[in-house]
């Protein structure tokens, strides 16, 4: 999307410019609205401190706060207020003279005409480019009326237009929960929610419902109120992000594994892992991050459902060592919190990992933690696809792994992304002479050849070990297969 420009007033939020289109139009007034708590003062007060950054005038008026509060607002935040005007209407203690630094005046005791008065008078003496009205809900109970409010909102629209200056107003929807006075005469609206889910903390989103004569991103875009200012995490296009790469396929250092994907993993390409509890498919993708440090590529792997440092042991285990990696920056290694993390910030973790870091090989363990985080299957399905997407289109190799409901016979999966996968691996148990075994085998791949017999495979210190195809098997996908043919099972390794 389009960057601020000179005709663009940058919101101080980059996320946000980039859902705008490129900031906030110069000369023109917006609406921001949401209900208490979700966000407005803290997106207002870093768009005006945007503008003192860049050695613009700016006046903040607020109508419910006091000077005080605005001040402590910004201080929790780390945010510094010098050079910001800030012109209160709140009940005094007791009445200042007229020519106090701060003017101060009881809403609820003067007509709106006054009002608006006290408000030109301070514009005029400040001269400001940038502006917030905080909040119009004041407005609206002195107007009384919504023909007289409306008319009020015209005539600050016009005022504001004849200076020049870029007007932010805030709306904390207390009122009139259908009143959509403002709507119509602002340049652009931001729409602000929280939602309360049923386990974990709150969650945000905004959506650009108006933007006159630009191009802004649709839908709804996650954000978090976090130490320093608010976040936010556009949502997701895959069809704005595409590089150039040289196809070719990424070989492991099994050469049986290799046969079974039919010569290796296309680069930019996604590879599913399915299988039962504890078949070693998150190991299986730490051997492709052992290759991929081998080629000198950089990785990285988000963690939802195990600690980190029994991850790091447990790769150890098979010989393969993290911490070097770790230490060389060649592996950006990530625990996820489902319960704290919105889907928009987990995708801003990514790309943030693919375009800043230079990963090539990307792991999420697994998709049922990360499941957890949506609000319902579609949810998840739709944000995975345009995260493969993006990540194809990058060059970037995805593993994903799922986690089946069921240890023999019959597997279900919590949700089917099988056909989002390029590539989809099918890990097994079954029992054969007194022994459970693993067994593996390639069910889909998009790009070629892959083969279509079933290895059993072990996991030990050397790694993962693939054996033979079973030939002389029948039924090991139901878990109990019987004998058609010559053993070919693998020997126990400390057998």
């Amino acid at each position: 999307m389009p960057k601020p420009t000179l005709s663009s007033a940058a919101t101080g939020i980059v996320g946000l410019d980039d859902v705008t289109g490129g900031g906030l139009e110069r000369g023109r007034v917006f609406l921001l609205e949401g209900e208490p708590g979700t966000g407005k003062t803290t997106i207002a007060l870093q768009y005006v401190l945007a503008g003192i950054a860049q050695g613009e005038k700016c006046l903040y008026i607020t109508l419910s706060e006091t000077a005080d509060e605005l001040k402590g607002s910004a201080t929790s935040h780390d945010l510094s207020v010098d050079g910001l005007d800030i012109f209160e209407l709140v009940p005094p203690e007791n009445l200042l003279d007229e020519d106090q630094q701060q003017s101060l005046l009881y809403s609820s005791d003067l007509e709106l005409g006054e009002a608006t008065k006290r408000i030109f008078d301070v514009f005029e003496r400040v001269q400001p480019t940038r502006v917030v009205v905080d909040s119009l809900s004041e407005i609206r109970l002195l107007a009384q009326s919504s023909l007289r409010y409306r008319r009020q909102i015209l005539a600050l629209k016009h005022y504001f237009a004849r200076s020049g200056a870029t007007v932010l107003m805030l709306d904390d929807l207390t009122t009139e929960a259908n009143d959509k006075t403002v709507h119509s005469i602002a340049h652009g609206v931001v729409r602000l929610e929280e939602l309360a889910p049923d386990y974990g903390p709150e969650r945000r989103r905004l959506r650009v419902l108006k933007y006159r004569g630009r191009k802004f991103r649709g839908g709804y875009h996650d954000f978090a109120i976090a130490h320093g200012g608010v976040q936010v995490f556009p949502r997701l296009v895959s069809a704005e992000h595409k590089r150039a790469f040289d196809q070719e396929l990424l070989r492991t250092d099994s050469a049986e594994l290799n046969a079974l994907l039919g010569g290796g993993v296309d680069r930019g390409s996604s590879v599913l892992l399915l299988g039962p509890a504890g078949s070693g498919k998150s190991l299986l993708t730490l051997t492709f991050i052992k290759t991929a440090s081998e080629r000198g590529e950089r990785a990285a792997m988000f963690v939802f459902d195990e600690e980190l440092p029994l991850l790091i042991e447990r790769a150890k285990g098979i010989g393969i060592d993290l911490e070097p990696l770790l230490a060389s920056e060649r592996l950006v290694l990530e625990q996820v919190d489902a319960a704290e993390l919105t889907p928009g910030e987990f995708s801003e973790r990514v790309r943030r990992c693919v375009e800043l870091h230079g990963a090539r090989t990307i792991v999420i363990d697994s998709l049922n933690g990360y499941q957890a985080a949506m609000t319902g299957e579609n949810a998840l399905i739709l944000h995975i696809h345009e995260l493969l997407q993006y990540l194809n289109r990058q060059g970037a190799t995805t593993f994903l792994t799922v986690a089946q409901h069921g240890l023999m016979g019959e597997m279900k999966s919590p949700v089917d992304l099988t056909y989002i996968a390029d590539t989809v691996l099918l890990l097994r148990y079954f029992e054969a002479l007194g022994r459970v075994r693993r067994a593996i085998s390639v069910i889909k791949k998009r790009a070629g050849f892959h083969e279509d017999t079933i290895r059993e495979y072990q996991i030990g210190k050397k790694g993962l070990t693939l054996g033979q195809p079973l030939s002389g098997f029948q039924g090991i996908l139901r878990g109990v297969p019987r004998i058609v043919g010559e053993d070919e099972l693998m020997k126990r390794e400390d057998a």
